[in-house]
């Protein structure tokens, strides 16, 4: 299980995120829901090291593990994929792959395994990673994560700005891993679509969680209050 206890994270001398506590177990998808600016993407930062927080705030089977690198919390299965792909321009499509494992963990995904399971990437496979479409170059910034062979996948907005053919063809993969027992936490600004794909959620604001449950039994309406802070 990973988890964070009452964590709080700080730019400076400005204070991020008040006490968040939350957790996600193996083979389930967690949301994180909010606008701009509610503290998602610092929390999902947090958790990976590159916000630093205490040890004792992210726990990963009841081990603290915060504030720790983020290639050491690759090395214990904890990978990102960060909002706006970050690809390595100067590389290929099957380059951005092969350095992202080289730096995992072994396992079942594989730079051959990803492009046979996605055959859209795979006659563009020599092209340059930002030579794609955005759907494409998606695609890729997620295979790279998965090719770490993490336990605990964390997405940060990653249908934004996608046609939804493309925001499809990201969540069937996430199915796919997720049904192999990889834990997904995804942050999504989409209601709708983060209460559909997941089996848990939490709504944050201003730093701070307001509301959580189950997904399939949330009430649309009061998840959307939560969400603007009404």
């Amino acid at each position: 299980m990973l988890s964070t206890e009452k964590l709080s994270a700080y730019y400076g001398m400005f204070q991020a995120l008040f006490g968040i506590s939350f957790f996600a177990e193996r083979g389930e998808v967690v949301s994180l829901i909010g606008a701009n600016g509610a503290g998602k993407s610092t929390l999902l930062r947090s958790i990976v090291g590159s916000v630093r927080v205490a040890p004792s705030d992210v726990r990963l089977d009841g081990h603290a593990v915060g504030g720790r690198s983020e290639i050491d919390q690759l090395a214990r299965g904890i990978a990102l994929v960060p909002e706006g792909r970050r690809l390595f321009p100067s590389l290929t499509v099957e380059e951005n792959l092969v350095l992202a494992a080289r730096n995992g963990r072994s396992g079942p995904w594989t730079p051959d395994r990803l492009l046979r399971e996605l055959p859209v990437l795979k006659p563009l496979r020599s092209r340059p990673a930002t030579a794609l479409s955005g759907g494409q170059q998606q695609l890729v910034a997620v295979g790279r994560a998965l090719v770490t062979n993490p336990d605990f996948l964390l997405c940060d907005e990653i249908s934004l700005g996608l046609s939804p053919v493309a925001v499809e063809a990201v969540y069937a993969l996430l199915a796919t891993v997720v049904n192999e027992g990889m834990a997904i936490v995804l942050v999504e600004q989409n209601v709708r679509r983060a209460l559909a794909k997941s089996s848990r959620y939490y709504c944050m604001l201003k730093g701070k969680i307001v509301l959580e449950g189950e997904s399939k039994t949330a009430d649309y309406a009061r998840v959307s209050a939560a969400y603007f802070g009404d």
